[in-house]
């Protein structure tokens, strides 16, 4: 999901994937608005205009996190999430401030053009940094109802695209793109389908299909808004309609292109919290 706005995110082929900032960011979609197309789009060039948007050169984001159970029963935490991009892919790191249950849990994705991303987590209970195996790439993060996977974001080669129809959703007018694993690929979803805004290219609206090809989540944008002239994510909801569990964010500042030091991006950092 790049940033925590690709988790959940980004297209099948670059989801942080939304997710941050799926979560705040593989979780927090961004990007200038490009011109209206004067011809239809294929399934991958709508892929390739999710991609290609403009995130600008680092993220800073405070977000409200909340896990809503089938019963309705509430857990908040409080994450803060830093993001840089960098010739060689995006960097994104989370950092959990409450409750003290997961005070000082910090998580940092490395994104690897043409290879396997990098993730690994420092949890204040084992006091040591681990490393998250691709064994491990569909378990949940941190009890979310995003994955590892989904915050580390796709290949967008690593899929094939087919533009379905265009629809109207609520105020937005979008194109529904699907998007299917290629052969060799390995995914823990069949097929994705996006509905993508044709203003702001952010998929509004995520169906993430299990393997045996029974819907299994669904991302929702409630809010968006221009931060800094960036298309910005505010508020989203991760549903396992599986299960009934949910997981809400909530945007509470979000800041473009400040300085960040390059000592955050590390494993260090995990360790000590210091840049």
């Amino acid at each position: 999901m790049r940033s925590i706005q690709r988790p959940a995110g980004a297209t099948a082929g670059a989801t942080a994937g939304t997710t941050a900032a799926a979560l705040a960011v593989a979780i927090v979609l961004v990007m200038f608005v490009p011109a209206t197309p004067l011809h239809a789009l294929t399934g991958r060039e709508v892929a390739e205009r999710m991609d290609s948007r403009d995130m600008g050169e680092t993220t800073h984001a405070m977000v409200e996190m909340r896990l809503v159970n089938a019963r309705g029963e509430t857990r908040t935490r409080a994450i803060e999430q830093y993001g840089k991009d960098t010739p060689e892919g995006m960097r994104n790191v989370i950092v959990f401030h409450r409750p003290a249950s997961v005070e000082g849990t910090r998580f940092l994705t490395v994104e690897n053009r043409g290879r396997d991303n990098d993730q690994w987590i420092y949890l204040p209970a084992l006091g040591r940094v681990r490393r998250i195996t691709g064994g491990e790439s569909s378990d949940s993060f941190m009890g979310t109802d995003f994955t590892y996977d989904d915050i580390a974001g796709r290949d967008i080669d690593d899929y094939e695209y087919e533009l379905l129809r265009e629809e109207r959703l609520g105020n937005r007018d979008t194109y529904v793109v699907e998007s299917v694993p290629l052969p060799g690929t390995s995914s823990q979803y069949s097929r994705i389908v996006q509905y993508v805004d044709r203003e702001s290219w952010i998929p509004v609206k995520i169906e993430l299909y299990d393997r045996r090809g029974e819907l299994l989540k669904v991302n929702r944008v409630h809010r968006m808004e221009r931060v800094q002239g960036y298309w910005t994510i505010i508020e989203n909801t991760m549903e396992n309609v599986q299960t009934g569990h949910r997981t809400e964010l909530q945007v509470r500042n979000f800041r473009y292109n400040r300085e960040i030091p390059e000592g955050v991006f590390t494993v260090n950092f995990l360790e000590t919290g210091r840049p």
